[in-house]
């Protein structure tokens, strides 16, 4: 029974196939979202919470990064900061009393002894301690910068899932030394699948994009219908072969990047021979 099966699909693709309005390729499934996954910052891997063949969804922790060098960090700059405040406030306090100090003395400058002198300084102190506060007020403000940007790295050290989707490659364990710039992990989106094939260059004039096309994935016997989302305008100098791209809805669970197509091309050879007269 299983032998009639599979000569019937045969059969019915063969049949098809043999039209000489039909252009027969094969192809890849492949997901038109795949993330390459990697770490921001150098450091040791502490956590994994995720294997091969996971799902995940947006947001999901991946795995995490040993945080005993940002928490250093982060120690230093906190404590940079607050005793950046407190100077502030002994700044701002000492010119509330030196303010405080010129309006008393400005109200007994009749009875004070050298009066001018001791307003002169007060208000030589005064301009100081104001010199002072602004440059503490700065250094406040590059303090609280410096403290955002040390959290938000520290932010970074917890690495999450940017998409829904299945973890299919991942190349990291605890303990390992994650550098910057290299992938560890593939992450794909099985909600954006497309079938990737080659088109002999001699077939190029024969098709279009928006052309639907008619594929089968043998593999779990399913037959479906979807539509040439793009012709890459590059050619394979090797094969004489272009790349196209075929959108199809994935309405079978079991369809999955990587899977083996069987795709026909339908065209009008009334039109591919015009084209093929007037050049």
């Amino acid at each position: 029974m299983h032998k009639i099966i599979l000569s019937v699909s045969s059969l019915f693709f063969l049949t098809l196939s043999l039209h000489a309005n039909t252009i027969s390729i094969t192809g890849t499934v492949v997901s038109d979202n795949q993330k390459y996954i990697g770490a921001r910052y150098m450091g040791y891997v502490k956590e994994v919470y995720v294997n091969i063949g996971d799902r995940v969804k947006r947001e999901d922790d991946l795995f995490k990064m040993d945080s005993a060098e940002f928490d250093i960090l982060k120690e230093q700059t906190n404590l940079a900061l607050e005793q950046a405040e407190i100077l502030t406030d002994v700044y701002r306090s000492k010119l509330d009393e030196i303010r405080r100090n010129k309006a008393l003395l400005s109200r007994n400058k009749n009875s004070a002894f050298n009066f001018n002198d001791m307003n002169e300084n007060l208000s030589i102190t005064a301009e100081h301690t104001q010199s002072m506060l602004k440059a503490m007020q700065a250094i406040v403000r590059n303090a609280a910068q410096k403290a955002k940007e040390v959290s938000v790295i520290s932010h970074y050290l917890e690495v999450k899932a940017p998409s829904n989707g299945i973890i299919v490659q991942k190349n990291l364990h605890v303990g390992d030394m994650v550098m910057p710039g290299f992938p560890v992990m593939i992450l794909v989106d099985l909600d954006h699948l497309e079938i990737e094939a080659q088109v002999s260059e001699s077939d190029l004039l024969k098709i279009n994009e928006g052309d639907f096309v008619k594929f089968q994935i043998p593999s779990i016997r399913y037959k479906g219908r979807g539509r040439i989302k793009s012709i890459v305008p590059s050619a394979n100098p090797m094969t004489h072969t272009f790349t196209i791209r075929i959108k199809f809805k994935r309405d079978n669970k079991k369809i999955y990047p990587g899977m083996y197509t069987k795709i026909l091309i339908e065209y009008n050879p009334a039109l591919y021979e015009s084209s093929f007269s007037s050049h």
